[in-house]
């Protein structure tokens, strides 16, 4: 989800995505990268692609996988220029621009692209341009959705075949939420200030006879997207929940393809409305899973929801105005986000909190905070229905402690000299970890102790 700086509750920039795989897939870690000179040669895990790195590099967050079998994939972070980005958003492309221009297996593709753009880039432009000059140097692996902000904009990338991109900026009135398909439409190639696109893309389409339009519009997602049934199930239902919530007063098909890439919300989008849409479940409808109505089973498995079981981690990248070297948050959530909190990291540091970044690739929820989240995950199997009023307790009360820390660190941070400022605000996140894991430990004793009270094997007299 996308939320411009005139869309958003108190003028922040912010991009959010949820990262979901396998059920129990290798932890997820959180780290942070110092800056430094690159000379390097770069070489993926994931499909071998060779690039060299050059030249001065911003430090970064980053949210990346613990055991690299397949490579880093670092996915979402905020350089020290305050550039947030997020790669990816997996989609998929029609087989018949496939064939003209089909992926490049040892391209770039999501295990590579943040690490590969993030440290060299000072403005959300940038980070597109950067991206999709080497997407048509060493092309693209897969099709995929990136997002890109600074403070005073957001950028839409997607990449719909090997050598082929584009990329739109949203309007700064505007939200997008983006599903795992091609959301972008009309491209004016005129229009620079709010449109990017690969350099040949126009005569490849032409070339090709890809474009189905009669009246010559070149719509991105008419040329390149498949627009399937599997998008119906999977994909459009979550754009027309987002714009359902936002836009309560506009009807839609739920498997329309025709849903707009952007719209102006009817109300002010907070932190908090973009962290219920990313854990939702078509809430308070007639396909919500945990509903307590009269619903047949039929409809609530109609649709793919966001809050799934293998859900990884889902980053939050708040930039706000006005705020001179604490600006950036990283509000991030490990394991199935209906039922974990979320917790704001600041940026601009030295490090992150030693349990967000522990690499054992073994289950282990006393020290590490994605385990300990994973596990309750495990634990609620089959109990989520009848835990929610105590899951909505416990995630409502991390959240005011988390907005009261941060509001504490930004006046505290005001006080304190720039030089000073990355270690103060490490300390600041430590102390913030800290609390929610205290409280999340008392909710994972909790869960332990009523599975074990309940199980049906105690044979009591």
């Amino acid at each position: 989800m996308l939320v411009g700086k005139g869309a958003s509750l108190d003028g922040s920039t912010i991009i959010a995505r949820d990262e979901d795989y396998d059920q129990a897939y290798n932890e997820k870690r959180f780290v942070y990268y110092p800056a430094k000179k690159y000379d390097e040669l770069f070489v993926s895990k994931g499909t071998g692609v060779e690039i060299p790195l050059k030249g001065e590099g911003a430090g970064f967050t980053a949210v990346r996988d613990a055991v690299e079998d397949y490579g880093r994939f670092d996915e979402q972070g905020i350089n020290s220029y305050n550039v947030a980005m997020s790669a990816t958003e997996s989609e998929a492309s029609n087989q018949r621009v496939l064939g003209h221009d089909p992926f490049v297996p040892n391209g770039i593709g999501e295990d590579a692209m943040l690490y590969l753009v993030l440290p060299f880039v000072k403005s959300a432009k940038e980070g597109v341009l950067r991206l999709g000059q080497l997407v048509e140097k060493y092309g693209s692996s897969e099709s995929n959705g990136i997002a890109f902000a600074d403070e005073d904009e957001i950028w839409y990338m997607e990449t719909g075949a090997g050598h082929q991109w584009v990329a739109r900026r949203v309007p700064d009135d505007c939200y997008v939420v983006a599903p795992n398909m091609m959301i972008i439409e009309e491209i004016d190639f005129a229009d620079p200030d709010n449109y990017l696109f690969a350099s040949g893309i126009r005569d490849f389409v032409e070339k090709y006879h890809l474009n189905p339009n009669p009246n010559g519009v070149f719509n991105f997602r008419d040329i390149f997207a498949p627009k399937d049934e599997a998008d119906q199930r999977y994909n459009t239902p979550r754009m027309w929940y987002g714009q359902k919530l936002f836009n309560p007063e506009i009807e839609q098909e739920i498997t329309s393809f025709d849903m707009p890439f952007c719209r102006v919300p009817v109300k002010k989008i907070a932190i908090e409305d973009v962290q219920f849409y990313l854990s939702s479940h078509y809430n308070g409808t007639e396909y919500d899973y945990l509903s307590w109505k009269e619903t047949s089973e039929a409809k609530k498995t109609a649709y793919r929801p966001i809050a799934v079981t293998t859900a990884q981690e889902c980053s939050i990248l708040q930039l706000r105005p006005g705020k001179n070297g604490y600006q950036a948050i990283q509000w991030l959530n490990f394991g199935l986000y209906s039922a974990a909190p979320w917790v704001p990291f600041y940026t601009n540091i030295v490090d992150t909190p030693e349990g967000y970044q522990i690499k054992t690739g073994q289950v282990d929820p006393t020290n590490s905070a994605y385990w300990l989240y994973k596990t309750i995950q495990a634990l609620l199997e089959g109990k989520q229905k009848d835990w929610q009023p105590k899951l909505r307790k416990f995630q409502y009360e991390c959240q005011s402690m988390a907005v009261h820390h941060v509001d504490v660190t930004d006046d505290q941070a005001q006080k304190v000299d720039s030089s000073d400022l990355p270690e103060f605000l490490t300390a600041a996140n430590s102390e913030i970890a800290e609390a929610i894991t205290k409280k999340g430990k008392e909710l994972f004793d909790q869960l332990v102790k009523e599975t074990l009270n309940t199980s049906m094997y105690s044979y009591r007299p």
